[in-house]
């Protein structure tokens, strides 16, 4: 299960259900005023990997060091929704067992970068 937040366009959802997986806006399921951490605590609650643009997500996790939820990060500006399914599907299929197991995952135009949760201090 996905939930995409604000700023990701909600006709994502769409395109991923064409896909077969299952997938929510924040904006379609009553959070589209919702603050991070609420947002963050229902995609836990749900099960659900949260899909964002925001970094905001990540600090709170690493300063939680919560193990959930997993969190992917994209970092490339400007993707339409059938482009945004398209490098989720990607990042589904790549880390699907990190994203199981809880990860902070960051997208780029250059790659993919996976960090297990919870995060560890050295």
């Amino acid at each position: 299960m996905i939930l995409l937040d604000q700023g990701l366009p909600r006709t994502t959802v769409l395109r991923l259900r064409e896909l077969g997986l299952h997938a929510e806006h924040v904006g379609d399921c009553g959070f589209a005023t919702a603050d991070d951490r609420t947002i963050l605590d229902e995609a836990r609650r749900r099960g659900q990997i949260l899909v964002t643009l925001d970094a905001d997500f990540h600090a709170q996790l690493a300063l939680s060091r919560a193990a959930a939820p997993s969190v992917i990060r994209i970092r490339i500006e400007g993707l339409r929704a059938e482009q945004l399914a398209t490098v989720l599907r990607g990042v589904l299929e790549q880390c699907s067992d990190d994203l199981k197991s809880g990860a902070m995952i960051t997208v780029t135009k250059s790659g993919t970068r996976v960090r297990r949760l919870p995060l560890r201090r050295f």
